[in-house]
């Protein structure tokens, strides 16, 4: 597994390692504190995950006609 910090690691790889350890939970063949450490990781990067989307989100800009200048930008609203 994947020993890096969660600060240092990419969105694409943090839920590569999130899913690997879904799937190693899901075959249920581990010892409980392998389980329990695993899942504490597995909150861990989730949170990172939704970290970096809602960041991503945030960044998001929708282009749309103005009707005389061409584009303009405006940040992007659920």
């Amino acid at each position: 597994m994947n020993k890096k910090e969660t600060p240092e690691l990419s969105f694409e790889e943090a839920l590569d390692e999130l899913e690997e350890i879904s799937h190693r939970l899901s075959e249920g063949m581990l010892p409980l504190e392998e389980s329990v450490r695993l899942f504490e990781r597995g909150v861990e990067l989730k949170e990172f995950c939704s970290k970096k989307l809602e960041s991503a989100e945030k960044k998001i800009k929708i282009l749309s006609g103005d009707g005389n200048s061409g584009l303009k930008e405006e940040d992007f609203d659920e």
